[in-house]
């Protein structure tokens, strides 16, 4: 096969027209000097001339050296009996039909998890991501994400929305969360089907209309000197807690997992680092007398002020919860 065209003369050529080079490739170069390789072979069974595009030239887009590969492998093709367009087009659609198929909603779900729970604060609230998706968005999970619709959320949401109004909400923020996630992945286009403003608050009632805020069983304030009287009568690590709770003001978390190089007795103060803190936010408490004598009258036996059974993992919440129940039935330590 004789090739006719030089580097040189695709180049600097301007004037319309096709340009051939043997083998059955052509440069085209239209009105206006935009130039693209075509391939040009006759069809053996309606015998007329076809073309295939094979893309503009361009040292950055296709040279005339990639624009001679291109024709070889089209003209394969046709020697095989085939059409290069048609199989162009097998291809391309075989690539989309992969793409839907691949990433299905739970292929998403499972990636957004996995790359984010390195910065969420403990493996529970991996798993409750894992389980609420798993629980509640599971007509979701085998659909491609790029043909997931508004309606397919709201099946999923509609039957919680008014009963679990908490747990829906979370549910469509992980649904949101995830989707936008596949979104930036460029694994779907368009709005997401989850947001809540402008979209799907047209669509449910507003949670905080149907969210019915239950708090906590808490003992009245009058109550107080007798409770603490009851609790100062007990000598349990359980009671000591609870009594550095109220009077530091902390959450029962807090108090249990304190450790002794967290407070400055001298100072009366005890600071809680950020990985302690709900929001994730160093938090510093002034001690009072009271508290800073409470302290003093412990037991240093291991880092943790209130140390569990292998003096490595700090005591539950539970023996709080449990020592509550015994000397003063329907509070909670939370409350």
């Amino acid at each position: 096969m004789r090739e006719i065209l030089s580097p040189k003369f695709v180049e600097n050529e301007t004037k319309p027209g096709r340009y051939g080079d043997g083998g059955s490739l052509y440069l085209l170069i239209k009105p206006g000097g935009h130039k693209t390789w075509v391939f040009r072979w006759r069809d053996r069974v309606t015998k007329k001339l076809r073309d295939k595009g094979l893309g503009p030239y361009g040292k950055r887009d296709v040279t005339l050296s990639k624009a001679r590969d291109l024709a070889g492998v089209c003209r394969e093709q046709v020697r095989d009996g085939g059409d290069p367009i048609a199989i162009t087009r097998e291809l391309r659609a075989d690539a989309i039909a992969a793409y839907k198929n691949l990433y299905s909603f739970k292929d998403c779900a499972t990636r957004y998890i996995d790359t984010h729970k390195a910065g969420w604060r403990n493996k529970k609230h991996t798993a409750q991501w894992t389980s609420s998706l798993n629980k509640y968005a599971d007509p979701l999970m085998k659909l491609p994400v790029n043909e997931i619709t508004t309606d397919h959320v709201l099946r999923c949401l509609e039957l919680i929305w008014t009963t679990k109004t908490e747990t829906a909400t979370r549910v469509r923020q992980r649904i949101e969360n995830v989707l936008g996630w596949a979104t930036v992945r460029k694994y779907r286009t368009g709005d997401n089907p989850a947001r809540w403003k402008g979209h799907l608050d047209q669509l449910l009632p507003s949670p905080a209309k149907l969210k019915k805020i239950k708090h906590r069983p808490a003992l009245d304030y009058h109550q107080a000197y007798e409770f603490m009287v009851k609790l100062r009568a007990v000598n349990s690590q359980a009671a000591h807690a609870i009594e550095l709770q109220i009077l530091t003001a902390s959450r029962p978390g807090e108090t249990v997992g304190a450790r002794w190089s967290e407070f400055d007795l001298d100072n009366k103060t005890w600071v809680i680092p950020a990985e302690r803190m709900k929001a994730n936010i160093a938090h510093t408490i002034p001690l009072s007398a009271q508290a800073v004598n409470l302290l003093k009258r412990l037991t240093k036996i291991s880092d943790l002020v209130f140390p569990g059974r292998t003096l490595e993992q700090p005591m539950t919440t539970a023996a709080g919860m449990k020592l509550l129940k015994r000397i003063e039935p329907g509070i909670t330590a939370h409350g």
